[in-house]
């Protein structure tokens, strides 16, 4: 029998669970996946989507007037797949399971068939939806791409006691930050407990930390960090993340790049070529991350981050209240735009969606809810 860990008590922002809260776990998953494989995308500019991936940083393998296949630079399937359409959308995630057998378990479970992907990904897949709505699918024997070569490994770094690089300069680039693999999605669901709960029977997710609104932690989490369970081996600190919302969306998607240097100076290149920066440069707290957050031509939250926490399965969930200050341990203010509250299109949608959620029943998104996120905001 395993022992648990919890590495959070007594740190400067979280702590461990309480007597009856929720496990962050469930005791006889379906499966587990192993990963995650991909995220899904429609756009009505692919030739516009595929400059900004070069730029951020993805490496195509497959471009059509039709479909856009990205990359990361380590051995794998494609980690992005936008396909043309009339109106931009996020429109799934796929999992990459343990083994084969694992699909004909969990189609059982779905009620689903197992079908073969596209001749461009091969192996197979199921696919279901989740209680929000995001479609979901788990894969298995897609097509390997080789590796690429990797960002190049700047000189030593020099410290009092242990200098390393004598009569060398450090130079790094201002060039593309080469995207290594995708590292997480976050979603926003206005099911957030119910589909939280989805997860980790369905996909043998477990969490890693859990937030609550401040004042509110006696009526349960709103977010989760979530990762994959494989056992003794370490994962991602958060593979999915999950939030309470309004409306069921897409909130950003994470793609690893190899340190610091790497971040900042592609951060550099991608401001002289006239893109957003959201938020950045700084460290999470949750998860350890070094980030930078971009939007890319459609508006799409997306982020490069570096030196990322991984877990076994023996770390216990750690809680933490919501704040927008408790989001990075250094680094600028959480602006407005990585919010969801600077003035525009999308504050408006979202402020449209608090409206609809309030006049309706059948979600966990409710007046007392609306108050601790908008207290988050204020923090």
């Amino acid at each position: 029998m395993s022992v648990t860990q919890d590495v959070h008590d007594g740190l400067h922002a979280d702590e461990g669970a309480l007597p009856g809260e929720h496990p962050g776990r469930h005791p006889d998953p379906v499966i587990k996946v192993h990963d995650i494989a991909w995220l899904e995308f429609d756009k009505p500019d692919l030739v516009r989507t595929a400059a900004f991936a070069v730029d951020f940083g993805f490496t195509p393998t497959l471009q059509t007037s039709e479909e856009l296949h990205l990359r990361g630079a380590l051995a794998g399937a494609p980690c992005v797949i936008v396909r043309r359409a009339r109106r931009t959308a996020f429109t799934g995630v796929a999992f990459r399971a343990g083994d084969r057998a694992d699909l004909t378990t969990i189609a059982g479970a779905w009620g689903r068939a197992v079908e073969p992907l596209d001749e461009a990904l091969g192996g197979h897949g199921v696919t279901t939806r989740d209680p929000s709505g995001c479609r979901v699918r788990v894969v298995a024997d897609v097509t390997e791409w080789p590796a690429l070569p990797l960002q190049t490994v700047r000189a030593p770094f020099n410290f009092e006691g242990a200098r390393n690089r004598a009569n060398a300069t450090q130079r790094p680039p201002r060039a593309p930050a080469v995207v290594e693999r995708l590292g997480h999605v976050v979603l926003q669901s206005d099911r957030y407990l119910e589909a939280l709960n989805w997860y980790l029977r369905h996909l043998g997710l477990i969490v890693s930390d859990f937030l609550y609104y401040p004042g509110q932690r006696d009526r349960g989490p709103v977010m989760s960090f979530i990762r994959c369970d494989r056992g003794t081996a370490p994962s991602d600190h958060h593979t999915l993340a999950m939030t309470l919302g309004p409306a069921n969306r897409y909130v950003h998607s994470a793609y690893q790049v190899s340190d610091l240097d790497a971040l900042a100076a592609g951060g550099e290149y991608l401001v002289n070529r006239g893109y957003d920066r959201s938020w950045g440069i700084g460290r999470h707290i949750q998860g350890s991350q070094i980030f930078d957050y971009w939007r890319d031509p459609d508006g799409f939250l997306v982020e490069h981050f570096t030196d990322g926490d991984h877990f076994d399965h023996s770390i216990t969930p750690g809680w933490a209240p919501m704040t927008a200050s408790g989001l990075n341990q250094w680094g600028p203010p959480a602006t407005a735009d990585f919010l969801g509250v600077k003035p525009g299109r999308a504050a408006l949608r979202e402020f449209t969606s608090i409206l609809t959620s309030l006049r309706e029943s059948d979600n966990e998104f409710d007046v007392h809810r609306l108050l601790g996120l908008l207290k988050v905001a204020r923090s």
